[in-house]
């Protein structure tokens, strides 16, 4: 396609991100020659300007929207040029469109679409009369006296009224597709609006009874209210509509096209409400119901992100032998024994409960596997009849055994127990024995076993079955890639799941890299993966700095340095007198973090002749080989007893766990069956915009009781205490 317009991307993207050119150039290229993106944040911050994940992926996706813009241009263009349509008018007009709806206006004109009513009264030869009309020309005659010309059965104009109707509709069309007019009213109707709602089936009226009578300006409602209109709509429960000043919208359009009120405007009033009410209008209030659906969708995408991440950063509990259960009524409570690494070492059924309740032999069963394998701590799952197992476990206790407790989300161990990675790794398992098995690596290492699951099924934000899935997808596993990255994996333990994150490894050289595993006995070098079948030298660069070996062979496999920088750890090692092959001690490792403290930065940069910013992460690498960043994140909060609601008075204090944080507040579970709520008004004496500004899941928050509703099982705090 011939180029009519051109643009520069990068200096647009530089501009509205408020970058350097040339760091968003770096970028550019990079991301185009197929490096991904936890590389280049992590790898070629010299080139980047020490760019992170975020700002990356904002270049990324503005310089797609901004090529996908330009293509647009430069297609409507041509299609204009196609039928000789093509000026300078409409050259400097596409130029200045920021937008590709702003494109799409222009191309309105020029756009093969269905024949409309104006394109039927060109043909009938209106074309004229319409134009005379529209331009108000102060002529002796009337218009009924022009359209009387126009008569023609033959054309199924039989009078007058069929003649100025035709014309009528002609100029509607001209009044549509004008781009500046378009412009105009939706600034207005984005800036005017109102979302309304009312019932339109009572039967299913009950959980949306918030929306019966419902407004709210476009720009004040919160996110959350649109889904919950959304999802009201789509189970046809309500009827939602955008509404605006009708009078002021069209003195918008008399004034754009300076219409006089003489003989001529009867005609030209009937057109521009028709092309207003039936032409533009519903168009518009898409636009604003797809606006408004977005910004809902982003920000609860981000909070679903935000949450996710934190859910992921959790400590992992080390050396810790767990007895997970994963309970039920009818079909007995599961339970697996795992060691500290979490491989299965046994399984078992009980049944505590109704029908069957077979306490005695079940106190029995769990006393000597705790016994026998010597547990730790005992994970229960939160689903159905987590509070009676709670309870089974509590009278062990209060009887006697020495253990402590804690409950952890069960969200999508269903779905990971069903999947097709549950059946490879315990072919041989009963699908409610693999849930209790992931339940309890969640508490181990919630990192590698969640990562196992479909992100959007771990039970944290809201409304995720009312936003784009794709969207969701996409954001989630963004946060998954990215805290796989900051933690790195240990390569000769890890699942074909985990390592399908790791930068630049598909699910094909996951299975590989397990395979050879299988085969050879684990790696001993991050230079082994070369060794594997299909792993290239691209695939091992995009990778090998995130993958971990605890190996004497291969020091720096413990750290984030990455092979490319070895020679220059060496250096940097060599110079304090010290060998690389001394990492692995204890007290030569005292010893380097003690001298590596006086080293000059610049001056090491200098005399390796590498930046800053690589220097800085191989000197902070060597100082903390191994280190877990999720170490210093709030664990987990174990029990030796229960709390009931009825135990429960307000102004109590009680420290609890943030389980989900929503746009009104967050959930915190303080042993009671069910979290209770921390509304975001009781977050701080000052206005809180947005609960993520003070919390996040995970985190251990001491908390008042505000109100405790016994009856209906609901408890909510507040942080106003201290």
């Amino acid at each position: 396609m011939a180029k009519y317009i051109e643009m520069d991307i990068l200096k647009l993207t530089a501009e509205e991100l408020k970058l350097k050119k040339n760091n968003v150039k770096a970028v550019v290229e990079l991301l185009d020659s197929g490096n991904t993106v936890p590389f280049i944040a992590r790898y070629r911050k010299e080139m980047t300007g020490s760019l992170d994940e975020l700002e990356i992926r904002n270049i990324e996706e503005k310089i797609d929207y901004l090529r996908r813009l330009l293509q647009r241009k430069n297609e409507v263009a041509a299609a204009a040029d196609k039928v000789d349509k093509y000026s300078g008018q409409l050259k400097e007009k596409l130029i200045k469109a920021d937008t590709l709806q702003e494109v799409e206006d222009l191309y309105r004109p020029f756009k093969s679409k269905k024949k409309t009513k104006a394109d039927k009264a060109i043909e009938k030869g209106l074309k004229p009369l319409a134009e005379l009309i529209f331009k108000q020309e102060e002529l002796a005659t009337t218009p009924e006296q022009l359209a009387q010309e126009y008569i023609d059965p033959e054309k199924a104009l039989e009078n007058i009224e069929d003649v100025l109707s035709g014309a009528e509709d002609i100029i509607a069309g001209d009044i549509s597709d004008d781009a500046e007019l378009r412009k105009k009213l939706r600034e207005f109707v984005f800036a005017k609006s109102d979302i309304v709602s009312e019932l339109k089936n009572e039967e299913e009226a009950e959980k949306f009874r918030d929306y019966y009578e419902f407004k709210e300006s476009i720009n004040k409602i919160p996110p959350h209210r649109i889904l919950a209109l959304n999802r009201g709509e789509k189970e046809e429960v309500l009827r939602v509509k955008i509404v605006c000043d009708e009078d002021k919208a069209v003195k918008i359009i008399n004034d754009h096209f300076e219409f006089e009120k003489n003989q001529y405007y009867p005609f030209i009033e009937n057109a521009l409400d028709y092309a207003y009410k039936r032409m533009i209008f519903p168009s518009l209030e898409r636009e604003v119901r797809n606006h408004l659906t977005d910004k809902a969708e982003e920000k609860a995408v981000n909070n679903f992100s935000t949450n996710l991440k934190s859910l992921l950063m959790q400590p992992p509990l080390v050396g810790k032998k767990v007895l997970a259960i994963d309970p039920a009524f009818r079909t007995g409570c599961k339970i697996a024994v795992l060691a500290e690494n979490g491989d299965l070492l046994d399984t078992a059924a009980i049944y505590p409960h109704a029908p069957v309740n077979n306490l005695e032999e079940s106190v029995e069963v769990t006393a000597k596997l705790i016994k026998k394998h010597d547990v730790d701590l005992i994970v229960i799952g939160n689903g159905t009849a987590s509070r009676e197992t709670e309870i089974f476990v509590v009278n062990m206790i209060k009887n006697g055994l020495d253990i402590e407790y804690t409950i952890v989300s069960e969200a999508g161990a269903s779905v990971y127990s069903a999947s097709k990675l549950a059946r490879q790794e315990f072919p041989e398992l009963d699908v409610s024995i693999r849930g209790a098995i992931s339940i309890g690596r969640r508490i181990q290492d919630p990192l590698a076993e969640l990562v196992k699951i479909e992100p959007k099924s771990l039970g944290v934000g809201m409304y995720q079955h009312d936003i784009s899935q794709k969207r969701l997808e996409k954001a989630l596993n963004e946060v998954v890639v990215d805290a796989v990255h900051h933690v790195g994996v240990e390569l000769n333990t890890a699942s074909a799941a985990l390592l399908t994150y790791v930068s630049g490894i598909s699910s094909n050289n996951a299975q590989k890299i397990i395979d050879h595993r299988s085969e050879k006995g684990g790696f001993k070098t991050r230079k082994e993966l070369l060794d594997v079948y299909g792993f290239g030298p691209k695939t091992y660069e995009q990778a090998a700095g995130f993958l971990r070996i605890d190996s004497d062979a291969d020091p720096f496999a413990l750290t984030p340095i990455h092979p490319e920088s070895y020679k220059e750890a060496e250096r940097i090692l060599n110079k304090i007198d010290h060998q690389s092959s001394d990492i692995k001690d204890d007290q030569t490792l005292e010893k380097i973090r003690e001298k590596i403290k006086t080293l000059n930065i610049i001056e090491t940069a200098e005399t390796l002749e590498i930046g800053i910013p690589t220097t800085k992460d191989i000197i902070k690498a060597i100082q903390q080989p191994g280190r877990d960043p999720r170490a210093s994140m709030p664990g987990p909060v174990f029990r030796k007893d229960i709390l009931k609601i009825e135990d429960i008075e307000e102004g109590m204090i009680f420290t609890g766990k943030v389980r989900n944080i929503v746009d009104f507040g967050a959930f915190i579970d303080i042993g009671l069956k069910q979290d209770g709520l921390l509304h975001i008004s009781e977050m701080s004496d000052f206005y809180l915009n947005d609960p993520f500004e003070i919390l996040q899941i995970g985190q251990n928050v001491d908390v008042k009781v505000l109100n405790v509703d016994k009856k209906r099982e609901r408890i909510s705090f507040t942080l106003k205490f201290f």
